[in-house]
């Protein structure tokens, strides 16, 4: 397939619309992922095993898995509903497992996407445990969760601050014909992500080939009040300026609570162009 190379950035749900949207007219695609989450089976394997988050990344995994109904697809997001293993993830526990089999969590994304027989490759921001912090208008939270209760943040960070980004990572941002940022939580999923300096600093670089794809509606109250301009504001604050940005408008699913992936690609595949 002829096409584009794609790296699409952030965490979440979505990061996961913006990889089936991408994978349509892309030659090549990448996600680079927050690893900084710190709730549900991803906080738990985190404080358990010290490990980086492996949700988000399970999620980009499946996304572009070969087909959403294989087998390895749908097993990776199953959630046991009972025992010791209630609430976590049948996949959130593979990668940990291959991660510790092969002592790298880059090695053990590669191996689920063949498991998935993945379009695409899912690359961790930074392979190192990860805290997010914010100063917001109640002082320094630390914490993903912690930060996504609070509004009015001001900017956000990781410890330890010299958490190395992937050299993979990197390396996509540098070689990419379109880098897209969200959509998604816009503190503690897309910045969360560039915030690991060296990250950030290649797609700052890389600003005329930077896409941010907006939200559809603010977070409460992560992102209360916020618009279109106080998005790209807080980018700016980060030092990231966008070459281009995607409204949400007409971006919606049938439900109005999600993005569409044929839309998005449509949009997206315009501006590549």
């Amino acid at each position: 397939m002829t096409g584009p190379r794609v790296v699409a950035i952030g965490g979440g749900h979505g990061l996961a619309a913006t990889l089936r949207a991408a994978r349509t007219y892309a030659s090549e695609v990448t996600a680079v992922v927050s690893v900084a989450d710190d709730g549900g089976s991803s906080g738990r394997l985190r404080a358990a095993l010290g490990i980086p988050a492996p949700g988000d990344l399970r999620r980009c995994v499946v996304a572009l898995a070969e087909s959403d109904d294989a087998l390895w697809a749908r097993a990776f997001e199953h959630r046991f509903d009972s025992g010791e293993l209630q609430g976590h993830a049948l996949g959130n526990l593979v990668i940990a497992g291959l991660a510790a089999t092969t002592g790298s969590f880059v090695a053990a994304l590669d191996e689920a996407g063949r498991m998935v027989a993945a379009t695409g490759r899912v690359l961790p921001a930074t392979e190192t445990p990860v805290v997010l912090k914010a100063d917001s208008h109640d002082g320094e939270v630390e914490g993903q969760l912690a930060v996504s209760q609070h509004g009015r943040i001001r900017r956000v960070a990781v410890v330890p601050p010299d958490a190395p980004a992937t050299p993979e990572s990197v390396e996509a941002v540098e070689a990419a014909d379109q880098i897209i940022l969200g959509p998604g939580s816009l503190y503690t999923s897309v910045l969360a992500a560039l915030v690991v300096r060296d990250l950030g600093e290649a797609v700052a670089k890389a600003r005329e080939r930077v896409v941010y794809v907006a939200n559809l509606r603010p977070q409460e109250p992560e992102t209360s009040g916020y618009g279109l301009d106080e998005h790209v504001a807080a980018l700016r604050v980060h030092g990231i300026e966008p070459g281009a940005v995607i409204p949400p408008e007409e971006m919606a699913d049938a439900s109005g609570v999600a993005h569409d992936p044929n839309r998005l690609a449509a949009a997206l595949r315009e501006l590549v162009r």
